[in-house]
């Protein structure tokens, strides 16, 4: 891959991680409450408008991205993002990862680094 496809895909996996860390930590703040109070509770949460527009811009990364690299090569890639949203779920909701877990990490992270610098 080359630096900028490199960049931008750093850049989408930043966002993401940060798009979904955010969504549970706002569907977190709101768990206690039921109905429309629910709904209200995640409307307010910074959390939530974090979530969105992490999303947008890794929406923007990610175009950005499959502008540069074969789409076989963007989709193996962009799953390297599972593996910084687990981490992430460990460190900051103390989600546990199981040896299952830490293995599919392995093997993902290994595919990642044969597909997408393994014919660089």
């Amino acid at each position: 891959m080359t630096w900028q496809a490199t960049l931008f895909w750093l850049a989408n996996m930043v966002c993401d991680t940060v798009g979904q860390l955010s969504f549970k930590a706002a569907s977190l703040s709101a768990d206690e409450a039921d109905g429309w109070d629910h709904w209200k509770r995640l409307a307010q949460s910074p959390f939530l408008w974090i979530g969105i527009f992490a999303f947008v811009f890794e929406f923007i990364f990610w175009l950005s991205f499959l502008s540069l690299v074969p789409l076989a090569m963007g989709l193996f890639v962009g799953s390297a993002n599972m593996i910084t949203v687990m981490l992430g779920g460990r460190y900051f909701f103390g989600e546990q990862i199981t040896p299952w877990r830490a293995g599919a990490i392995s093997l993902i992270a290994f595919g990642v680094m044969l597909v997408g610098w393994g014919h660089a």
